[in-house]
């Protein structure tokens, strides 16, 4: 009977060892049948420990799902995290588990650059393969996010900020939408201190849909950040003085709306029927034209203190700034040489001719 028993705990004893190595083996060498090509597998969200090991077995990212199991109980502190992750190369089951364990899902950056529009951002995402633009463009028509912080919001425009995203192949756009608008509700705490004196609103609050307003604008006429105060100053002026403040930005964003945009602004479109022409109408559009950055932001918080009304491009990302009328009209035409390859002031006129007077003295005699 002891003889039968040693033989038994022997037996079991390599069962144990074999078992042990077998999973060691599973879980320290790279499975060699992995796709030279590389692969995607997505974890859902809730999936259990076991569910994610077979996963993982069956598109041939481990070797074995059940070692991964055993290493996994090694550490039952760590989760396997959800998300879309791409194996690239072979890895070891260890390896695997990290590569979850750490969240290090497949990533790409996608980037918004300051004073894009919502369509502009919607034809980018398509481009680039990561949802359709309807679907974004949907997604930002709902205000709902930024109601708090502006309760005059018809979208989200204005309020999704320039910055670098790090996306998955295919987000969701209300996720996406909403990350954007979150790193915006960032940056306005950082910008807009509660010491901030902008324009309040009927509550004394800051006027938030007024100053992204103004800001997109700004964003839109220069792209010098060292310009934007004196630009928001210059628009501040004249909603002081119930001029219009014909700002080309605001028309072709109208046109745009409605998909009568083609590129280019001609005299003509400056009478486009559109609540955000500003030729056609006085004030500020009815929301932002745009997603402006931190300086156009600052600028439109604090404009420029200076006495200006007009501004035209210099031909060099700049502009000339002037207070009359007169005064611009002379910048206009400066602008217009520029544009030709001419100096911006013409030559100083030449000198009129001298004309020296030829005295010819006649020295008479008289007869005596």
């Amino acid at each position: 009977m002891k003889k039968y028993f040693l033989l038994l705990l022997l037996l079991a004893m390599l069962i144990a060892g074999a078992t042990s190595a077998w999973i060691w083996y599973g879980i320290t060498k790279p499975y060699q049948g992995f796709r030279n090509e590389g692969l995607f597998v997505d974890v859902p969200r809730g999936a259990s420990q076991r569910y994610v090991a077979y996963l993982l077995q069956k598109n041939g990212v481990v070797r074995s799902a059940l070692a991964l199991r055993f290493y996994a109980r090694r550490h039952p502190k760590r989760t396997l995290q959800a998300g879309e992750y791409f194996f690239d190369h072979a890895m070891t089951g260890r390896e695997v588990f990290w590569k979850l364990a750490n969240g290090q899902v497949y990533q790409v950056p996608f980037t918004v650059r300051e004073g894009e529009t919502m369509f502009d951002i919607a034809r980018e995402l398509e481009a680039g393969k990561f949802m359709r633009a309807g679907d974004f463009l949907f997604a930002t028509g709902d205000p709902s996010p930024v109601r708090d912080l502006a309760p005059g919001a018809q979208t989200l425009e204005g309020f999704l900020f320039p910055a670098t995203y790090e996306l998955p192949r295919h987000p969701a756009a209300s996720e996406l939408t909403a990350e954007m608008v979150h790193k915006f509700k960032e940056e306005w705490k950082r910008v807009a201190s509660p010491a901030a004196d902008g324009p309040a609103d009927e509550n004394g609050h800051l006027a938030v849909n007024r100053i992204v307003t103004l800001a997109s604008l700004v964003e839109r006429e220069t792209p010098k950040p060292e310009e934007r105060p004196l630009v928001a100053g210059a628009f501040e002026n004249r909603l002081r003085k119930g001029m219009r403040l014909q700002c080309d930005p605001t028309v072709i964003y109208g046109m745009e709306r409605l998909g009568k945009y083609n590129g280019t602004l001609s005299g003509k479109d400056l009478t486009f029927d559109s609540l955000y022409n500003t030729y056609e109408h006085g004030g500020l559009p009815p929301g932002p034209i745009g997603n402006p950055g931190e300086a156009s932001l600052r600028a439109a918080l604090h404009p420029a203190e200076t006495n200006y009304l007009y501004f035209v491009a210099n031909t060099q990302g700049g502009h000339f700034f002037s207070a009359t009328l007169a005064e611009h009209n002379k910048n206009v035409v400066k602008y217009r040489r520029l544009l030709a390859g001419l100096p911006a002031d013409p030559p100083p006129p030449p000198p009129p001719p001298s004309h020296k007077k030829k005295h010819a003295t006649q020295h008479r005699g008289k007869a005596r």
